[in-house]
């Protein structure tokens, strides 16, 4: 038996959801990169990138309770960011020929890059949250809609910087299955970490009950606004990386349909809980991939084209009309292991 209340045993109870969720995703990575398999290891990328996505998501949207269309422009302003600092040195004047003199010039490290990228998304969200956090329910989801369409338009018209609607090759691929892993990891650390902190329940308690919780205290616009920041922290990050899998950028990659997939694989896991967050990348990038490899034909059989985009628009509508909490029932991974009650008891009379 397991004895009750120890130290060591209440600490491992407080992180056993991160400790599942990242082992899960390192069986997973292992698996995949020793079975050699290239086409799994591209669509394992892109499920670990999606993973650091749908964790800023839930890290804003599922402590606060409003749903943000919005995030995705800051993964394109984190893409691009990055793309200043690491893309194409010799050609770089030819694709973004207003950069700086300094960005035109130098050529950073994918890291620093990356942080910088997200740092900058950051603040942009630290400046439009400070208008649009004020906002709540349905008010507030509509105002990061329309901060998604402006930071679309305006990367679409600013060729100067972006390119414009053409794409920007020569992107360094340097997020391999590994470096994936090691971000989707730190991902879910913030998020978990972030949910159980202070800031974090302080949240939670207003999306619970705005009135109340401002009547015990809680400045619900500030923490809003710290969470909104520090998910675009992340989604800036997940940007860079989503850069550096493709190899090129286009400004249409950062539009409704990126949105609507991120946004369907939190609500198809559970969008109060982390667990379900990567719940739902799992699941839907098993699925995408399937209906993909049946587009193009397995023997004989095929599906029709964007057969895919169809599936998963049915299957949000079911999970919304019939299991609004999503596949984990927005619980988080229980503790399998039943305490020992005796020695429980015996602590308790101890004290």
């Amino acid at each position: 038996m397991i004895e009750a209340n120890t130290p060591v045993l209440r600490l491992v109870r407080t992180f056993w959801p991160l400790v599942v969720l990242s082992v899960g995703l390192l069986i997973i990575v292992v698996i995949i990169d020793l079975s050699g398999d290239i086409i799994l290891a591209q669509t394992l990328i892109e499920g670990l990138v999606r993973v650091v996505i749908v964790a800023a998501l839930y890290l804003f949207i599922g402590n606060s309770g409003i749903i943000s269309f919005g995030h995705i422009g800051f993964m394109m302003i984190g893409a691009y960011a990055t793309a200043w600092q690491t893309c194409c040195p010799y050609t770089r004047d030819m694709f973004m020929p207003g950069l700086p003199t300094y960005l035109l010039n130098n050529t950073h490290h994918f890291i620093p890059a990356i942080l910088l990228a997200g740092l900058l998304a950051a603040v942009v969200a630290l400046i439009t949250g400070y208008a649009i956090m004020r906002l709540s329910g349905i008010a507030a989801s509509i105002g990061t809609f329309a901060l998604m369409m402006v930071f679309y338009s305006v990367y679409l018209r600013w060729s100067t910087w972006t390119s414009g609607a053409s794409s920007v090759i020569g992107l360094p691929t340097t997020t391999t299955v590994w470096v994936g892993y090691v971000y989707a990891v730190i991902a879910i650390t913030a998020a978990f970490l972030y949910s159980r902190s202070r800031w974090g329940l302080a949240l939670r308690s207003s999306r619970d009950d705005e009135v109340a919780a401002r009547a015990a205290g809680v400045n619900v616009f500030g923490q809003r606004l710290l969470a909104f920041v520090v998910s675009a922290f992340f989604c800036g990050m997940a940007g860079g990386l989503f850069g550096h899998f493709l190899g090129m950028l286009t400004v249409d990659s950062f539009h409704l349909k990126m949105t609507f997939i991120t946004l369907s694989m939190l609500v198809l896991g559970g969008m109060q809980s982390l667990t379900g967050a990567v719940v739902g990348v799992v699941v839907l990038t098993v699925v995408i991939d399937v209906l993909r490899r049946l587009e193009t034909g397995v023997g004989d059989f095929s599906i029709p084209t964007s057969s895919a985009e169809v599936f998963v628009g049915v299957v949000i509508i079911l999970i919304l009309i019939f299991r609004q909490s999503g596949i984990t029932g927005n619980a988080e991974v229980y503790w399998p292991f039943k305490p020992d009650i005796s020695a429980a008891a015996a602590m308790k009379r101890q004290s």
